[in-house]
């Protein structure tokens, strides 16, 4: 099987271009056909079972290798991305590999550096856990 769109929105687009790029060439074809087209070229029986199988899933906010900024526990970072697994609708663990090792510590007279973060974030790229000030531990810039 060929990977599906990331979402139904994007498989909507594929279809538009399709139908459009076929007219282009003197073949038109209905929106619908443009849809079963999408979903058979991405080894699904038709349009219905492609919707079903990634129509409801909730997406990660980040993927495997991409880089991301934001901050943890308040200090600004950039990192690459090396894992994400889905927990439960909504709910991902995502590890974090640091460009540069982050101090989680705030006070002047000692440091504690990480370079490598393991955290449970929701599809808005924030971590559940919070700082005693109300801060999400997690901030990932999206």
């Amino acid at each position: 099987m060929l990977t599906p769109p990331p979402s139904i929105e994007a498989a909507k687009q594929q279809a538009k271009a399709l139908r459009a790029g076929l007219s282009a060439q003197g073949r038109d074809i209905s929106h619908s056909e443009s849809l079963e087209l999408v979903a058979k070229t991405a080894g699904f029986k038709d349009w219905n079972t492609l919707h079903a199988s990634i129509g409801n899933q909730p997406r990660p906010p980040v993927a495997i290798g991409q880089i991301v900024t934001g901050r943890y526990l308040k200090q600004p970072f950039m990192a690459e991305v090396q894992g994400v697994t889905e927990l439960s609708s909504g709910r991902f663990e995502v590890v974090l590999h640091f460009a540069e090792p982050v101090d989680v510590v705030t006070f002047d007279s000692f440091s504690n550096f990480r370079s490598r973060l393991r955290k449970v974030i929701g599809a808005d790229g924030m971590s559940f856990e919070k700082t005693s000030d109300g801060i999400a531990h997690l901030m990932l810039d999206l």
